[in-house]
């Protein structure tokens, strides 16, 4: 691979963008997020976050920014899976949701509510978006922004005798 700054600056623009739809649908759909909805977005926030440190950085050295945009895309897929469980047995969520009250303490949701305050409760099975729920397409989205950060981690730039090829 030649440079990965254009992989991690189009991962963090497709982070980004799918935050921009989140609060398209909060806003516009009314569709109050959950706290695995929030804690999503937190996860989003931190790939992209450690993609654009990681495009910024020396070659060289974005191997550890890499890293942790992969840390956090594992981190969004545990709580995508147990958004879907939850999902999937309406019962094993009951009312007041206690990571609601940690969550809407942190001074993240004082100071941008929009983004960042859980209102909504997780086992609301709201219509399905091009025939899947909400947080089977944050799955997808994980899942194919940590294969591309494991590659990336893990590919080798390649050297010839005199040095790096350009």
């Amino acid at each position: 691979m030649r440079s990965s700054k254009p992989v991690l600056l189009g991962i963090a623009a497709f982070c980004i963008g799918l935050i921009g739809a989140a609060l398209y649908l909060q806003i516009v759909e009314h569709m109050l997020p959950c706290p695995l909805c929030v804690l999503q977005r937190y996860a989003f926030i931190a790939i992209a976050i450690f993609c654009l440190i990681g495009a910024a950085m020396p070659r060289g050295t974005r191997r550890i920014s890499i890293g942790l945009a992969t840390a956090s895309g594992f981190t969004g897929i545990g709580i995508a899976a147990k958004h879907l469980y939850v999902l999937a047995n309406p019962g094993f969520s009951c009312g007041i949701d206690p990571l609601e009250t940690g969550l809407n303490k942190i001074f993240l949701a004082n100071w941008w509510p929009t983004l960042f305050r859980a209102d909504g409760l997780c086992e609301i099975p709201y219509p399905p978006t091009l025939g899947l729920s909400l947080p089977a397409w944050a799955m997808i989205g994980f899942v194919l922004m940590t294969c591309t950060l494991l590659f990336l981690f893990f590919s080798r730039e390649k050297t010839g005798m005199f040095g790096k090829h350009r």
